[in-house]
């Protein structure tokens, strides 16, 4: 997949987000409202869902980007992100998404669950470790041959159980090591925002697009 930095852009006035989950649009919305763009998401253009294809966070955040481009006429700025947990090899990683039965995350957060305490009976030295990954990928309609790609990581551990009824997806049984034993979940939108892999990718975006 191409991965070249696209041109530079110091204003991009309306932006398509390649998600249909909801979820994820409004925690990036929120952290581009001060920059003055509207973002849109791909259900309220009613575009449909690109098909994650790539075995890579890169991969599949590159597609969705080109292809939601080309389909909108618009800035793209896809995200691919998942939970990758060490005692599981890295699972579920690029199949976060599609891990949890029917994208029931509770259900998906039970599952998890359920397979790391088998793993750790069997491995106990493995431990909880795991992180939470993000790539952004932006594409412009008028140069769909490359992206600029903004990485984010942040490390942590399982939990031993869910807590909180805030954020989406696998939020509730993470906490992140730089916080102080509260998952994702059980904090408000702008302190996950600060030390999260989507936060952090954003920051770099936001550092380059629209930075000095």
């Amino acid at each position: 997949m191409l991965n070249q930095k696209a041109e530079v852009m110091k204003k991009i006035e309306k932006l398509v987000i390649a998600s249909h989950n909801q979820g994820k649009v409004d925690e990036i919305r929120k952290m581009l409202k001060p920059f003055g763009v509207e973002v849109v998401s791909a259900a309220e253009l009613n575009l449909p869902d690109v098909e994650e294809t790539a075995t890579t966070f890169e991969g599949n955040a590159s597609l969705k980007a080109l292809e939601m481009a080309k389909m909108s006429g618009l800035p793209c700025l896809a995200d691919d992100s998942g939970l990758c947990v060490d005692a599981l090899d890295g699972r579920p990683g690029v199949y976060s998404a599609r891990y949890a039965p029917n994208r029931d995350f509770d259900k998906g957060m039970d599952k998890l669950l359920a397979e790391l305490k088998e793993a750790l009976e069997k491995s106990p030295k493995k431990g909880r470790g795991a992180h939470f990954a993000c790539c952004l990928a932006l594409a412009m309609p008028e140069n769909l041959e490359s992206v600029a790609l903004f990485k984010g990581f942040v490390d942590g551990e399982i939990a031993l159980q869910k807590k909180g009824d805030g954020g989406f997806g696998f939020d509730p049984i993470f906490v992140p090591k730089e916080g102080d034993g509260r998952t994702f979940a059980q904090m408000s939108h702008e302190e996950k925002d600060k030390i999260s892999h989507r936060g952090r990718a954003l920051e770099k975006f936001v550092n380059e697009i629209f930075g000095n």
